[in-house]
């Protein structure tokens, strides 16, 4: 993608080169500064929630709105029928209808369709291959975009990539991508996604967890594959010194474990005696002076990280939400074929 060639889809930044993820940025600043309040005059775009959301939900909707398109919400069970997803299953439950036949439905009511739909949590196999938003995705035939699947938050992933981008993070330089307590486990959508583009961006990005955090190699491995070729580094540790040390970027994020995913028991046995993995002050000691903070929100202050951290000029987790329209209208105008 270059100019003004559109998108088919955006499902991960995996599947774009370098180049097309930089058209997008360039395309995203270009809309903050000149604003384009009819590129997608009578343009529809359809947002599918499966999921509770504050900021992809209102930034896509503001997106569309600021392109002078509009938008319609759907959230199965709340105001609409619950639809079920499953293939071949009876449908003798709380499900009314199907995915396919109302994303088909859809397609005659919109002309790009967002897709929220979180990881079910309890077969990590499944979650990885990402077949659940997959389906549905093949279910319309026009644009879709990912607005958080199973495995990957594109729109997250690119917004943040803009963030580093105005903060004057440089290219090669130290990513952490930090583990952090919370009272549940949390899916790999976020994590993954954020390492990959790290990776793509060409930074030194280190993982740092406890050891039973890891995150899967299936990810690891794709985020390696993205830093070949553009100078970056993937590595994993437990070593929160050594990790910090010259970070330019500390992103704190909690996960679920791989090693007893879906075990709901064993995973909140796991998290006994991390509390200390709150991101603090101390966490900053050894870390480059410019260092910033970052963290996708919704965030638990005080467990995930410290109130001096989240509100004192370090942190930029506002301005990374603000981020999210600004990319999120780059990406609407290219699938939907904005004028430039």
């Amino acid at each position: 993608m270059t100019g003004a060639t559109a998108l088919a889809r955006f499902h991960s930044l995996a599947h774009l080169s370098g180049e097309e993820i930089r058209a997008l940025l360039d395309l995203a600043r270009r809309l903050e500064r000149q604003p384009e309040p009819r590129a997608l005059a009578g343009r529809i775009l359809g947002l599918l929630f499966f999921n509770p959301s504050l900021r992809t939900l209102a930034s896509m909707q503001s997106a569309m709105a600021r392109l002078g398109g509009s938008s319609i919400v759907l959230q199965p069970g709340q105001g609409t029928w619950k639809l079920e997803t499953r293939a071949g299953v009876v449908m003798d439950g709380e499900a009314s209808e199907h995915v396919r036949e109302a994303i088909p439905v859809l397609a005659g009511y919109v002309d790009a369709l967002g897709i929220r739909a979180f990881a079910g949590g309890g077969d990590l196999a499944a979650d990885l291959s990402d077949a659940g938003f997959a389906g549905m995705a093949e279910l319309f035939p026009g644009p879709t975009i990912n607005l958080e699947s199973a495995i990957d938050h594109p729109c997250q992933a690119l917004g943040d990539w803009k963030t580093l981008d105005d903060l004057g993070v440089p290219e090669s330089g130290r990513f952490v991508l930090a583990w952090a307590n919370h009272p549940k486990a949390l899916p790999l959508a976020v994590p993954a996604a954020v390492l990959g583009m790290a990776a793509a961006r060409g930074m030194e990005v280190t993982v740092l967890s406890p050891e039973p955090y890891r995150l899967p190699a299936p990810v690891i491995a794709r985020a390696r594959a993205a830093a070949g070729g553009c100078g970056g580094s993937v590595r994993e540790t437990s070593d929160r010194a050594e990790a910090l040390a010259g970070a330019r970027v500390i992103y704190a994020k909690s996960w679920a474990s791989p090693l007893h995913y879906g075990d709901a028991a064993a995973e909140t046995e796991l998290r006994r005696g991390l509390a200390g993995w709150c991101v603090d002050d101390d966490w900053f000691a050894a870390a480059d002076p410019a260092c910033r903070f970052l963290h996708c929100l919704p965030v638990r202050r005080n467990v995930v990280v410290a109130d001096s951290v989240l509100d004192s000029p370090r942190s930029a987790v506002v301005a990374q939400a603000h981020n999210r329209l600004w990319a999120q209208m780059a990406v609407l105008h290219q699938l939907l074929g904005g004028s430039r």
